[in-house]
């Protein structure tokens, strides 16, 4: 049986507050499943225990109780992190390196070297599209940019699994595709990919499942056409359907010489979804 890419189990997380005698529950009792080569999005409101549940799977928090695997390993394991690759929500660089500097740094700290380390830096800046950026010093790098250089180092390792909380974090529109193209490049590849994301439109392209947070608590989760069907409804495609046959009920369809193209269950939006999970 294939091990889970990242296992969840049993997930509590409380942090004390210094001189107060109470504490704030960032996650309670959460239990996560993710397949290899899936792309799993976790999705949240502020303070609702994402980015803490990032941190415990990647072994930089201890969990108050429960615990995680990474491919089988436990996170507290130095070694479950060797095939893993992150870009956190704010992530932090020498501005007096270059982007390829940059890459090559943490190239050498994956232990890449020589040959190797050159067309792995080569490769992606052009991904990422840096390349006409690759020598500028990252002091001058917007914060888009920075976005960009964070997630090819997330990747110098060629990771199993990547890790990524908000990616497109002040990135503009069109680096936003880019880097949902990216994104889309790493599933067909078969890497697993965890993200966390405010773009419910992007995670609603990508995600094959997706999971939604709310006051530390998993209140959604499941696939994501199985999450936005709407209960009791479908829809019927018509063709060459006159505007008095469209206001008319299904079974009079077949009488009037209309073609029923095409019948799938009605489907809810992400956002909606989001906004209803969260407030209940």
């Amino acid at each position: 049986m294939t091990e889970p890419a990242v296992a969840v189990e049993n997930l509590t997380k409380i942090f004390p507050v210094p001189f107060r005698r109470q504490s704030i529950v960032a996650v309670q009792d959460l239990n996560l499943s993710i397949e290899p080569g899936e792309v799993y999005g976790l999705l949240g409101p502020n303070g609702s225990g994402k980015s803490t549940t990032l941190k415990i799977i990647l072994g930089l928090v201890s969990p108050t109780r429960g615990k995680t695997k990474i491919f089988g390993r436990d996170s507290v394991s130095v070694a479950s992190r060797e095939c893993v690759g992150f870009l956190p929500e704010n992530p932090y660089f020498y501005k007096f390196l270059t982007g390829e500097e940059t890459l090559r740094f943490f190239g050498k700290l994956s232990g890449l070297s020589g040959l190797a380390l050159d067309k792995r830096a080569n490769e992606l800046i052009g991904l990422v599209g840096l390349g006409d950026a690759r020598g500028r010093r990252l002091s001058t790098y917007s914060k888009g940019m920075l976005q960009r250089i964070g997630l090819a180092q997330a990747l110098i390792s060629e990771p199993k699994l990547v890790v990524l909380d908000e990616p497109t974090a002040g990135v503009d529109p069109a680096g936003s595709r880019d880097i949902r193209n990216i994104l889309v490049h790493l599933k067909q590849r078969g890497v697993t990919v965890l993200l966390s994301s405010h773009l419910l439109g992007q995670v609603q392209e990508i995600c094959d499942r997706v999971g939604i947070l709310a006051k530390g608590r998993l209140v959604r989760e499941g696939r994501l056409e199985e999450l936005l069907a709407i209960e009791n409804r479908r829809e019927l495609v018509l063709e060459n359907a006159s505007e008095s046959l469209l206001k008319q009920i299904e079974e009079i369809a077949a009488g009037a010489g209309a073609k029923v193209v095409g019948q799938t269950q009605a489907s809810n939006t992400l956002e909606r979804l989001f906004l209803e999970a969260t407030n209940e």
